[in-house]
């Protein structure tokens, strides 16, 4: 599939090269493995020669020798002798951009601490010796939040208040999977996107292979993911494994209990045969791959919580890769195909409700959405949306088919809302439903 999109982080990282050639620019880019962050610097600063160095968990010399190949490459001059540290690597490159404008991008920047912690304090003091004096566009990527922090989010991070930008990688937004959709299928259907969108939650790398596969609709997703050679089928432990070393187990298990519908820690806890809470607590805030929800304008901060996987190729892998592994260990394709088919209205509806969030955000109609269920699961309401600025309050129920959705049964939900948040009482609202036919 060809590159689409980004055309505003693009424009953003041309700006900040043209400011480069006079003043020292340093630029951190983030978001998740696969989101599309290395093409996006290619395509952006792809049109002027520039460095590439790719950090792979090797030795440092061996890196280093790889690095200095680049160098004498792109600038087309002999790098003195045999070079075993990086920041050697980065003196001499440093030194060269005194005097010559020049980009040097480095992705998986977060690796150097597997490499060698101390390659990022050699780097905070090179930079912090040469910026004023060098036109350098130094642009590094990295993908695993937790390790990126480490190196620039708090204080004592040693290149803490270095950078003079960021970004944050998203995934394809709405419109954005729709036009992809019309590229690709000039007659898609409702069906077809919500199907997108349920598998990729729009990440680039998973939208496109199903693109070049010619994957366009539901049963030719479902085809293209689950078949012998699929590189989705061992995607989610190419990306979570190395990040939970020896306890992967774990976590996963904590991770295929919320993708199943387990999503209380009474209910995890369960599965796991034990206490969840370190797991949980490392999932949402160093991993950032759950996120707790609880009912909109709930003042507790713990009670009534369920847990969700943000990630929705996450949650379909859980759900249905890594539960039925057996299957796939026998090449028992296509009874997994029809599993996943089976069980797929049930595990779509759930994610076109992320869909109406995504959908709401990137409109800028709310200022807060959420649901609301109250304690004993008697009412449920699947969004609650309120506009601070208009003072609009709008209360939907979410549903694949509009035939199912009863706007009697709404309004008892909203009454029983209402009770419980009695200052909502003199507000204007307004109940509706959600389906596909609203996409």
């Amino acid at each position: 599939m060809e590159f689409v999109g980004r055309e505003d982080e693009i424009q953003e990282l041309r700006r900040i090269r043209e400011r480069s050639r006079t003043n020292a620019r340093f630029t951190v880019i983030t978001g998740r493995r696969r989101v599309g962050k290395t093409e996006l610097v290619k395509k952006a600063l792809g049109d002027e020669p520039y460095l590439y160095f790719y950090v792979t968990k090797k030795a440092q010399p061996e890196l280093c020798e790889e690095f200095r190949q680049i160098v004498e490459s792109v600038l087309h001059i002999p790098f003195p002798g045999r070079v075993e540290r990086f920041a050697d690597i980065l003196k001499f490159v440093l030194n060269w951009a005194v005097e010559h404008p020049l980009t040097l991008f480095i992705d998986e920047f977060q690796d150097f601490l597997k490499v060698d912690e101390s390659i990022i304090g050699d780097f905070a003091r090179e930079w912090d010796d040469y910026h004023a004096r060098v036109k350098i566009n130094l642009v590094v990527c990295g993908s695993i939040d937790r390790l990126m922090g480490k190196i620039f989010k708090n204080d004592q991070a040693p290149l803490y208040g270095r950078n003079t930008a960021e970004f944050r990688i998203e995934p394809f937004g709405i419109p954005l999977l729709k036009d992809i959709m019309l590229r690709h299928k000039p007659d898609w259907s409702h069906e077809d996107l919500l199907a997108l969108w349920t598998f990729t939650g729009g990440i680039a790398r998973h939208v496109s292979l199903l693109m070049d596969e010619g994957a366009t609709s539901m049963e030719r997703m479902v085809e293209a993911m689950i078949r012998i050679g699929s590189p989705f089928l061992g995607e989610g432990k190419a990306l979570l494994v190395e990040e939970f070393g020896k306890d992967y187990g774990s976590y996963f298990t904590v991770l295929s209990s919320i993708a199943s519908g387990r999503t209380r820690r009474t209910e995890i806890e369960q599965l796991l045969g034990g206490s969840a809470g370190g797991y949980i607590t490392k999932l949402e805030d160093e991993y950032g791959l759950i996120a707790k929800r609880q009912p909109i304008f709930e003042k507790s901060g713990n009670k009534n919580c369920v847990y969700w996987i943000k990630d929705n190729f996450l949650r379909f892998w859980f759900r249905f890769i890594w539960k039925y592994a057996y299957l796939l260990e026998l090449r028992y394709y296509d009874e997994l195909r029809e599993i996943v088919i089976r069980d797929y209205k049930v595990f779509s509806g759930i994610a076109l409700e992320g869909y109406f969030r995504a959908k709401f955000i990137g409109e800028h109609a709310y200022t807060r959405i959420g649901g609301w269920w109250d304690r004993k699961g008697e009412n449920e309401i699947d969004l609650v949306c309120e506009n601070e600025f208009s003072g609009q309050l709008r209360f939907y129920e979410v549903k694949r088919e509009l035939s199912r959705f009863d706007a009697v049964q709404l309004g008892r939900k909203v009454e029983a809302f209402l009770a419980k948040n009695p200052q909502f009482k003199s507000r204007k609202f307004s109940c509706g439903s959600l389906s596909m036919d609203d996409m």
